[in-house]
């Protein structure tokens, strides 16, 4: 008798209204899952049962960005550590310790915070190199050689040589001449590569001595910021790989790549690398998360795009 209880119709409307709302929320939830399913990241085809063996690494041009685009960047690099179990970072850049765009990655972002290897600007007697050494499977070791290329400036140019570019030259044959490792990496900032006023590849050309150094002792790849060749360039017996930078949208980015998706949004992406026994396997990864173009060099030098 006492119990209250709503009127038939309060209780048709009430049961009316919680099928809604359960049904908006469902939508708003699918909505959700779409909005976070897009531009997701993908492992690239290729990747099979072997893929544990693999060895996973990421590049990123850590330039200065706007604090949006920075966030939106590692958020991406954060995902694609997971995926991908990246054992390090190469950061192509010239600041020192206190680089901002480690130390955010490092401090806020659960699966960078694994090695990251930056080149820094020589000074005086100390020299912004380095060597790392990685162990791959079967044996194998991978090397990177970082090398601080605005030293090198001077020596690119014979009417301007100092003694820091000679010595920085003599240093990289040096460390070349004692490799013994099967894949070998250079990195480096700046892009070695000299284009004609179009920037086209047609009459592109690697600035020497550089060029035959590395051919001689066998450098696989050289990894720097992007230039006038564009992301992936094949050059005789050498992938050159650049790194997206702010600059590109501005500079033409997609002018000597014309595969790239040109609604891909690169100029705020990285690069996701894939070492194997018989090859290098190089993923640039848009600022949504998508493979705009990759490039392949294989054990006996040769490239495929």
């Amino acid at each position: 008798m006492g119990e209250y209880s709503l009127p038939r119709q309060g209780r048709a409307a009430k049961k009316t209204s919680w099928r809604r709302t359960v049904a908006t929320q469902a939508a708003l939830c699918l909505a959700l899952y779409g909005a976070f399913a897009v531009g997701r990241l993908q492992k690239p085809p290729g990747h099979g049962r072997r893929e544990t063996l693999d060895l996973h690494f990421l590049s990123v041009a850590g330039l200065p960005r706007h604090p949006q685009l920075q966030t939106q960047l590692l958020l991406q690099m954060d995902k694609a550590a997971k995926i991908f179990k990246a054992k390090f970072v190469l950061n192509i850049g010239e600041l020192e310790e206190d680089d901002p765009f480690w130390h955010n990655a490092t401090m806020y972002f659960r699966f960078l915070r694994i090695p990251w290897y930056t080149i820094t600007v020589s000074q005086r007697q100390r020299y912004g190199n380095f060597v790392k050494r990685i162990a791959l499977p079967h044996e194998q070791v991978l090397e990177l050689i970082g090398i601080d290329t605005g030293s090198l400036q001077g020596f690119m140019h014979a009417d301007n040589q100092s003694k820091i570019s000679n010595e920085q030259v003599q240093w990289l044959q040096e460390t070349l001449e004692l490799s013994d490792s099967n894949w070998r990496i250079v990195v480096g900032f700046d892009p070695l590569m000299i284009c004609d006023e179009e920037h086209t590849t047609e009459r592109a050309k690697f600035y020497e001595p550089l060029h035959s150094l590395f051919i001689r002792h066998g450098v696989n790849a050289y990894l720097s910021t992007r230039g006038c060749v564009g992301y992936f360039y094949h050059d005789g017996t050498i992938m050159h790989i650049g790194n997206p930078t702010p600059s590109d949208k501005r500079r033409g980015a997609f002018l000597a790549n014309k595969n790239v998706n040109n609604t891909s949004e690169v100029s705020n992406g990285f690069l996701v690398h894939r070492v194997t026994p018989l090859e290098i396997g190089s993923y640039l990864i848009d600022s949504e998360g998508r493979v705009a173009l990759k490039s392949v060099v294989q054990q006996n030098g040769r490239g495929v795009m």
